[in-house]
């Protein structure tokens, strides 16, 4: 029998970090597959978790890292029974003030990555198997000053719940998670230059990955928005023009435009 794993990029540090400790919990694995760039953290991680973890210390922007994960896949042959896509990073900065290399390296990590990572797995989910893809409220509309950020969420968004109706006939299922600011490390490199001067709310990565639990056992959503405040922030980006909010969230956050 195939052991069933767990395989969560983006394990060492805020959302696939929490994810990796609670799915041991919530799913029956036999061993959690752990992917980050950083094989210090994974190692730390496995302290710390009632399961094995294996350490697959991979940069998911490098290509060659693809054909690590498929070799590696093609000779173990899991049962994933939940994949967990949480690599990702944004540049909070106006377009022509952030680097090509930090514009396409978003579009790389949250986009390339995660389809492929998707892409590598689907041989070895079964039925009963699922798919978490971690998105972003910014997925929902355009966003000034964190443009290519919120366009890659858009397309994770999108490419989830698109991907979780092909799917279902193999009882697979897809689902998206949009959180809003979230406590992580993700802003000491995303808004370093202090572009948005002001965070009118902030979730606790433990609560989202929580939501992200409850809503997959007592719902058959293909996407979540964790959170009240997030909600109604969610209903009137849907009900209101794109061009009004995107200057409430300029005149909101206080965006430096210097």
């Amino acid at each position: 029998m195939n052991k069933r794993i767990a395989l969560v990029t983006g394990a060492s540090s805020g959302m696939g970090k929490e994810f990796a400790r609670r799915v041991s919990k919530e799913y029956p694995v036999e061993e959690i597959w752990a992917i980050a760039r950083n094989r210090e953290r994974l190692e730390a991680l496995a302290e710390d978790l009632p399961v094995p973890v294996r350490a697959i210390p991979l940069d998911l922007t490098d290509r060659a890292s693809g054909d690590t994960l498929r070799e590696l896949l093609e000779k173990e042959k899991p049962d994933i029974r939940i994949l967990c896509n949480a690599s990702g990073f944004g540049i909070f900065d106006r377009f022509d003030r952030a680097s090509e290399e930090d514009n396409l390296g978003m579009i790389d990590l949250n986009c390339r990555a995660l389809t492929q990572i998707t892409y590598l797995a689907l041989p070895y989910l079964s039925e009963g198997s699922v798919v978490v893809n971690i998105a972003s409220m910014s997925a929902f509309q355009p966003v000034p000053y964190i443009n290519v950020y919120a366009a890659t969420k858009s397309y994770v968004l999108s490419f989830s719940r698109a991907l979780n109706r092909e799917l279902r006939p193999r009882g697979v299922r897809v689902f998206a998670v949009c959180p809003y600011w979230t406590k992580t490390a993700f802003f000491d490199r995303s808004n370093k230059k202090s572009v948005i001067q002001h965070f009118d709310c902030m979730y606790s990565t433990e609560f989202v990955v929580g939501k992200i639990f409850r809503t997959l056992k007592h719902s058959k959503k293909d996407y979540v928005v964790p959170g009240a405040y997030a909600k109604f922030t969610h209903a009137l980006t849907k009900l209101l023009p794109h061009s009004f909010v995107m200057s409430a969230f300029m005149r909101q956050h206080k965006l430096n435009n210097k």
